[in-house]
């Protein structure tokens, strides 16, 4: 996990760009998302924090996003997976 203030925008292109940096998400609320997510995009800097892969995100007990993981969150919601509680 990643946290935004410690990366400069440069960085944070350059991450994106290859691949180190895939998924968003808001450290208050644990919920992971796409880069891409309207949500995302309107959440602080400061709650903003970036994961490689949906496993890092899990294992870091956040949960996926409702808007631009649809399929994911129902499933998470059903309990069919589980983040991993810290």
């Amino acid at each position: 996990m990643v946290q935004h203030y410690e990366l400069t925008d440069s960085n944070l292109r350059s991450k994106i760009k290859r691949q180190e940096i895939r998924f968003g998400g808001n450290k208050k609320l644990k919920i992971y998302g796409l880069l891409t997510c309207k949500s995302g995009k309107r959440m602080k800097r400061e709650n903003r924090v970036f994961f490689s892969s949906e496993k890092k995100a899990m294992e870091s007990g956040f949960r996926p996003c409702g808007h631009c993981m649809k399929t994911e969150y129902k499933n998470w919601k059903n309990g069919l997976i589980q983040p991993n509680p810290r």
